[in-house]
């Protein structure tokens, strides 16, 4: 017994040295301070091919802080990340009730991640799920939150999220959805966008669960409203707006016809629109950053600091 007790204790002080070494080997996050500077990453397509992804003013679809409208902003905080202006990094409380709510339904179905936490995931690890992994997580996200603002992260969140097949960031999804600019965004297409974002490729697929999405999207109109995000009249103007989706119509009908056509496997892409070259963010242009503004006045924290 005495043995496997001692046996016990060096894997687990192994295990302790390889992730402090793990975590000392990581990449510096103080390079994402500089807002001129791209990084190259690694992203997956639907069909699990690997491809390189430019974060940062050298995408074609880049979208500055200040070019992002803040009912944009808000829909993702208060959506997906309530307590983003309050945390360090992780948010204790989430974790505790995604705990608590796993143990009553008996499953991993909800996660805690803040926004921080996916943007460390998705500019510097992989989607594997161990612990090693998630510890990697929690340790970018806090040196984050020391190094960067709020509206920087909040900046690169919404430049690297996922909304499509090879659709990444909010300058791609806005175009690919709705044909136009994120500055030309309007809450309702805010929140469209915002409640994909749980499951793009599966659950909140607007191809296959377009209904779902809208019935997302008008949950989050209603934070948006609570927050005094938006006003009443604006909150019930949005409730009534139908997307403007006949580019995602579009692409649902070519996709159906493939099937019909090639009878594919359930992983096939949509094709993608032609792109079209859009012109570089305008640097002097008039900004409309959260980051700048004062709170509504009943959402929880102020909306950016030192930017």
């Amino acid at each position: 017994m005495k043995k496997f007790v001692i046996a016990g204790i060096l894997v687990v002080g192994l295990y302790l040295v390889y992730v402090v070494v793990s975590l000392a080997l990581l990449p510096p996050v103080r390079a994402l301070v500089d807002r001129k500077r791209s990084v190259t990453i690694e992203v997956r397509d639907w069909k699990g091919n690997a491809k390189p992804y430019v974060v940062g003013p050298k995408n074609r679809y880049w979208t500055s802080s200040g070019r992002i409208p803040a009912e944009m902003k808000w829909a993702v905080i208060l959506s997906e990340d309530g307590n983003f202006y309050k945390h360090e990094g992780i948010d204790v409380k989430a974790i505790k009730q995604a705990i608590k709510h796993d143990l009553e339904k008996k499953s991993l179905a909800r996660g805690a991640s803040t926004i921080t936490q996916q943007v460390a995931k998705n500019l510097y690890l992989s989607r594997e799920k161990t612990i090693t992994r998630k510890l990697k997580e929690v340790y970018l996200a806090w040196r984050m939150e020391q190094e960067l603002t709020k509206g920087r992260i909040l900046e690169l969140y919404l430049n690297v999220v996922e909304l499509g097949p090879m659709v990444y960031g909010i300058g791609h999804g806005s175009r690919y959805y709705f044909g136009k600019a994120p500055s030309e965004l309007t809450p309702q297409e805010c929140a469209f966008l915002a409640a994909m974002l749980p499951g793009p490729r599966v659950a909140y697929n607007p191809y296959r669960n377009l209904g779902k999405v809208l019935s997302r999207s008008k949950m989050i109109l209603r934070k948006l409203r609570n927050g005094g995000v938006i006003s009443g009249e604006e909150y019930q103007a949005a409730l009534v707006q139908e997307p403007n989706i006949s580019g995602l119509q579009r692409k649902v009908d070519t996709s159906l016809q493939q099937e019909l056509i090639q009878q594919p496997s359930s992983s096939t892409l949509v094709p993608l629109p032609t792109e079209v070259e859009t012109a570089a963010p305008d640097e002097h242009a008039s900004p409309q950053p959260l980051e700048s503004q004062e709170p509504p006045p009943t959402v929880t924290g102020p909306p950016g600091t030192g930017e």
